[in-house]
């Protein structure tokens, strides 16, 4: 394995693991304890992957893909970046779960193959969208009763 492919799954995977570090001490440090046990067992489950996962890259494991050019990267970066401040935006101003709809009915329009003009295709994305975010409302909401981020909306 070359120096630059080891450096393109070693940059990720050591961001990721800083990420879920972040996140997993967040979740120990944060009040009220009861509200922050789900969060707790996700993240905890979720550094030890990232653990793995830079453990794999820096050990020249990983060998799945060259990972993406440089170039590439710098180029889908700002719409990234942008992406993410609206979906921050939107579920700290409208809700979690509106933010959580527009964000993937964004996404799911995207990636349909459907043309934008077919009516069909937008009831498609708009039933699987409602069932989606029926489905997470379900398990964070009802089961899990997890606080999320409100908003105007729910």
């Amino acid at each position: 394995m070359t120096t630059t492919t080891r450096m393109q799954h070693a940059v990720p995977a050591l961001a990721v693991l800083a990420v879920a570090a972040v996140v997993t001490w967040l979740s120990f440090t944060e009040r009220p304890t009861e509200a922050f046990l789900f969060p707790r067992i996700v993240s905890v489950f979720f550094l030890g992957l990232a653990l793995w996962n830079a453990w794999r890259a820096l050990a020249g494991l990983a060998r799945v893909g060259g990972g993406i050019p440089l170039r590439m990267a710098l180029t889908i970066a700002p719409g990234l970046a942008v992406a993410l401040a609206l979906v921050f935006w939107a579920s700290t101003t409208l809700g979690f779960y509106a933010g959580g709809a527009l964000a993937f009915l964004a996404i799911y329009t995207l990636y349909d193959p459907a043309p934008l003009s077919s009516l069909t295709g937008w009831i498609r994305r708009i039933a699987v969208t409602v069932a989606f975010m029926g489905v997470i409302y379900a398990l964070f909401a009802l089961l899990l009763q997890v606080q999320t981020p409100r908003g105007l909306t729910f």
